[in-house]
């Protein structure tokens, strides 16, 4: 196509950058989710125990997916509410602890 003497062109390929970002953008957070799945496990929830500290419980399951806290109470999720474990801190400790269809 000319437009006042320029010539444009569609590069008919993506640069071999921009399709390396796309596969990395596809694949990576799969990847990652699939590392935090193995730590969610009925086996390192079994290593939990009331009283760790929220560093100790970090260093078995990794870091949480969300944490809230209200009235001193921290609640900490890995994974969601279908599939995964559950545990509520106070001063900074495990005072419960739940899991749900772990395996």
């Amino acid at each position: 196509m000319a437009v006042s003497g320029f010539v444009f062109r569609a590069d008919p390929a993506p640069s071999r950058r921009a399709h390396l970002s796309l596969i990395l953008a596809a694949v990576l957070p799969a990847l990652l989710l699939a590392a935090c799945a193995d730590r969610l496990s009925l086996d390192n929830y079994n290593k939990l125990q009331v009283g760790q500290s929220y560093d100790e419980v970090k260093q078995i399951i990794g870091d949480p997916a969300r944490c809230d806290e209200a009235i001193g109470v921290r609640n900490c999720v890995w994974g969601d509410e279908q599939h995964g474990i559950s545990a509520s801190f106070v001063g900074g400790k495990v005072l419960l602890l739940s899991a749900n269809k772990l395996k």
